[in-house]
């Protein structure tokens, strides 16, 4: 089972392996309070992508056509976050975006359900 959060709310026993999928550290928030299991920044969106993204829904569309397009490269990403998946059976996408619906743990979501 694939779930989502944000890192800013409070981790629960529920949430299974954590994941940051982020390229940056979430600001003011330290390693302990975070419960992070891995920080896969390489999975994350490149610079430019985030950076042209903003976070703007207008954008969201084309967003998720970059980034699929991105991570065609980086297959053995996925691989791994799938079979992290079936060994603990719960892994939850960690981000630190405010739009809870527009931002990369969402895309990245839709694409490891394909």
């Amino acid at each position: 089972m694939l779930r989502l959060k944000r890192v800013y709310e409070a981790p629960q026993k529920e949430d299974g392996f954590r994941i940051l999928v982020g390229r940056l550290w979430p600001r003011g928030l330290s390693k302990e309070r975070a419960k992070i299991d891995l920080w896969l920044k390489e999975i994350a969106p490149s610079d430019a992508l985030r950076k042209w993204f903003s976070h703007d829904p207008a954008k969201w569309d084309e967003f998720r056509k970059r980034y699929a397009k991105e991570l065609k490269g980086r297959e053995e990403l996925l691989e791994n976050v799938r079979r992290l998946e079936k060994e603990k059976k719960v892994v939850t996408l960690v981000f630190a975006a405010k739009d809870e619906e527009h931002n990369n743990a969402v895309a990245l979501g839709e694409i490891l359900k394909m």
